[in-house]
C-alpha cells in the first residue's frame, strides 16, 4: 500500500517552506518516523518524518524548491514495491485539494447567471483543480488561512479565494468565512501593512549586489511591520543595582555548571520575570480586538531572543514559573544551541507570553525593544557597568554595578504607572533576590 507523506500543518500561520535537504532517494528502505526531508520555514529548519515503514517509490520535491502545507513530498510503499514506470506525480499543493473539495461541497446558492447578468457581489464558483483561481483577497493562488479555516469554507460551500481577510497581512479567519457565507460585509483590518514602494536604481551611482532574504528575515519584516503598525508602544527605563547579585552569581556558578548549565544573567532574569508576570497578570495577557476582551493566561511562557547567523530567533521556555534556576539555565542553554543550529521545532517557538532580549553581551547602554504581538510587553537588557551611586547612610558616592533595563509595552492595555511598578519590582528582585521568596 502506498503512503503519501505530506507536509503537515507546522503552525504559526506558516503556509509553505523551502526544501533544504532530501534525506532519501527512490528505492531506499525507511522506518516510520525516519526523517525524509529537511524544510526551512520562516522560523527554523524542521525535519519531516515518514508516516510509514517501507520503500521510497517517489520523491516529489528537490532542494531549493518551495513546498506548500498539504503537498505530497514523498511516497512510501509499505509493501516494498518499486515505483511504476512513468508514474504521475501526486498533487503538489493544498490549494488543489481545497478546490477539489469545494467542487464536491453543496453550492451555497442557485447556479450563477451569465456574467453579464451576474450581481457583482455574488461568490464565484470554485476553480477547477489545478487551475490558478482568481482571487478577491489580493493573494492570488496562495490563500493566507489555517487548514481549519479552509475546511470550514468547504463545509459552508464558500470559495475561500473570494473571502476578504481582515487579519494581519489579510489573513482569513473563521469569522471572515462565516461572515462571507452570510453575506455580511468584511471589516477592514485595524492597521493595514504599509504598501511597498519601488526603490531607485542604485546602480546609477555605483556597483550594487542583491541577495535574497532568508526565511527568518522575511518573517522579521512581516512581524515587525505588523507590530509597528498595530501596537502603540511606550518604553520605560530603569536601572538595577546588581553588585551583590553578580557576587552571588559567581559564587553559585560552579554548582550550576556541575549540573551541565551556566548561571547567566538571562537565566536569573527568566526566574524573576516569571515571578513578575504572576504578580502583574496584565503583562501576561493579550488583547482580543475582535471580541473586545483581555485574555489572561494561567501559564507563564517566556521567549528569549537568540542572535544567530541567520537572524533573530525567539525560543520559548514553557512554564518558567514552575522551574528552579538550574532547570531554567539548562533549558535556556539547550534552546539557544538549537536556535544557533537551526534545529528548533515549531512548538519550541510558539506559545510565548512575554519576551526578554539581552544585548549585554554585545554592548551598548540602552535600546528600545519592539513588542511582538500578541504579547503586550518585552524587556530589553543592556550591558551592566560600574557607576557612582549616592549612599545616603554613608553620605558619599560608591561604585556600584548597574544594569540598564528597558520595558516596552502595549499602551492599549498597560498604563505608564503599571509599567513603572512592574519594572521597579524587577529591579528590586535583582537587588534583593529574597523578594522572590516573599512576593514571587
Amino acid at each position: 500500500m502506498a503512503t503519501e507523506v505530506k507536509l503537515p500543518d507546522i503552525g504559526e500561520g506558516i503556509e509553505h517552506g523551502t526544501v533544504v535537504g532530501v534525506l532519501v532517494k527512490v528505492g531506499d528502505k525507511v522506518e516510520k518516523d525516519q526523517p525524509l526531508v529537511e524544510l526551512e520555514t520562516d522560523k527554523a529548519v524542521v525535519e519531516v518524518p515518514s508516516t510509514a515503514a517501507g520503500v521510497v517509490t517517489q520523491i516529489n520535491v528537490e532542494e531549493n524548491e518551495d513546498a506548500a502545507v498539504g503537498s505530497v513530498l514523498v511516497v512510501v510503499d509499505e509493501a516494498g514495491d518499486q515505483p511504476a514506470a512513468g508514474a504521475a506525480p501526486e498533487p503538489q499543493a493544498e490549494e488543489a485539494a481545497a478546490a477539489d473539495d469545494s467542487q464536491s461541497a453543496p453550492a451555497p446558492a442557485e447556479k450563477a447567471p451569465p456574467p453579464a447578468a451576474q450581481p457583482p457581489a455574488a461568490p464565484q464558483p470554485a476553480p477547477a483543480a489545478g487551475a490558478a483561481p482568481a482571487s478577491a483577497n489580493g493573494h492570488g493562488g496562495l490563500v493566507p488561512a489555517a487548514p481549519s479555516v479552509r475546511r470550514l469554507a468547504r463545509e459552508l460551500g464558500v470559495n475561500i479565494h473570494q473571502v476578504p481577510g481582515t487579519g494581519v497581512m489579510r489573513r482569513i479567519s473563521s469569522q471572515d468565512v462565516r461572515g462571507f457565507a452570510s453575506g455580511a460585509p468584511a471589516q477592514a483590518p485595524s492597521a493595514p501593512a504599509a504598501p511597498a514602494f519601488e526603490l531607485p536604481d542604485f546602480s546609477r551611482w555605483g556597483q550594487v549586489e542583491r541577495s535574497p532574504m532568508s526565511g527568518i528575515r522575511k518573517a522579521t519584516v512581516r512581524s515587525m511591520s505588523t507590530a509597528w503598525g498595530t501596537v502603540p508602544m511606550v518604553t520605560h527605563f530603569d536601572k538595577a543595582d546588581v553588585t551583590e547579585l553578580e557576587v552571588t552569581r559567581k559564587r553559585y556558578g560552579p554548582m550550576v555548571e556541575a549540573a551541565g548549565a551556566k548561571l547567566t544573567p538571562t537565566a536569573i532574569l527568566l526566574k524573576i520575570i516569571a515571578g513578575a508576570l504572576r504578580k502583574f497578570p496584565d503583562f501576561n495577557a493579550s488583547i482580543d480586538t475582535v471580541k473586545q476582551e483581555v485574555v489572561h493566561k494561567q501559564y507563564v511562557n517566556i521567549g528569549v531572543a537568540v542572535d544567530t547567523d541567520s537572524g533573530l530567533l525567539v525560543p520559548v521556555v514553557k512554564d518558567a514559573d514552575r522551574k528552579n534556576l538550574v532547570e531554567l539555565a539548562t533549558e535556556l542553554g539547550e534552546l539557544a544551541e538549537k536556535a544557533r543550529d537551526r534545529k528548533l521545532k515549531p512548538d519550541e517557538m510558539q506559545g510565548g507570553n512575554f519576551s526578554i532580549s539581552n544585548l549585554g553581551g554585545i554592548g551598548g547602554h540602552g535600546f528600545t525593544p519592539i513588542v511582538n504581538p500578541p504579547d503586550v510587553a518585552i524587556l530589553g537588557v543592556s550591558r551592566s557597568s560600574m557607576e557612582p551611586v549616592w549612599n545616603k547612610e554613608k553620605g558619599e558616592f560608591e561604585p556600584r554595578l548597574m544594569m540598564p533595563l528597558a520595558l516596552t509595552y502595549d499602551h492599549r492595555l498597560i498604563d505608564g504607572a503599571a509599567a513603572a511598578r512592574f519594572l521597579r519590582w524587577v529591579c528590586r528582585a535583582l537587588e534583593e533576590p529574597f523578594l522572590l521568596a516573599l512576593e514571587g
